[in-house]
């Protein structure tokens, strides 16, 4: 076993869920009658905190009304959330890695209230030994989530190994110095991953699964 512990994004790397989100996104801004972000602004702020994405997908929009839009957001997202599948072959990747003695974990940009919704919806809560949320320490890309988690069980940056969607997801790994692999089926392009060098760029669960069996 190379890598001890594994930490995993949630939204766009282990659930299909990055369409809901922009969708999500634009329809608040619809709703409030604020500039509508398109898709690929709109994409690139899943995995962030509350406060960067807002300030990036709504560039003129004062801060003071973050929290409406949030709310908003919220509204429209658990509306949706109960749907939202699993990519296939996710559980049965967590499972095998979980009988093989990995550690897993979640670092993700959803609320702590969020996240738990989420792991009580897909049945996966039992899988994961602990989680990081974006209410809860900094938010990516900075390198708190890793460094908790790593600490919590006593793994070093080498025997970790960060597996994410998004160039947030990497440049924590990177701030972190912890090595990450990345997964094109999400919401970042892979161009834009394979830019920040991971060990690996995936292009769906099935090869995700092959390669961590392979190399984790």
């Amino acid at each position: 076993m190379r890598y001890e512990l594994l930490v995993f994004d949630w939204d766009g790397t282990l659930i299909d869920s990055a369409g809901a989100v922009v969708f999500c996104i634009q329809a608040a801004c619809r709703d409030l009658g604020l500039p509508v972000p398109d898709e690929a602004r709109a994409s690139h702020v899943i995995g962030l905190g509350l406060r960067d994405a807002l300030s990036y997908a709504i560039p003129s929009l004062p801060p003071a009304d973050y929290g409406r839009v949030a709310e908003c957001y919220r509204k429209h997202f658990l509306a949706r959330d109960p749907d939202i599948a699993l990519f296939p072959g996710v559980e049965a990747m967590l499972t095998a890695l979980r009988e093989r003695g990995h550690i897993l974990a979640v670092a993700t940009g959803k609320s702590r209230a969020g996240l738990g919704r989420a792991l009580e919806n897909t049945g996966l809560r039992p899988l994961f030994a602990a989680s990081r949320c974006a209410d809860e320490c900094a938010p990516k890309p900075a390198p708190d989530m890793l460094r908790e988690l790593m600490e919590e069980f006593g793994v070093e940056e080498r025997r970790t190994l960060m597996i994410g969607d998004t160039v947030h997801d990497l440049r924590m790994a990177a701030s972190a110095g912890v090595p990450a692999v990345g997964v094109s089926y999400g919401a970042h392009p892979r161009s834009d991953l394979a830019a920040l060098d991971p060990l690996a760029c995936v292009d769906d669960i099935a090869e995700l699964t092959r390669w961590l069996a392979q190399n984790a």
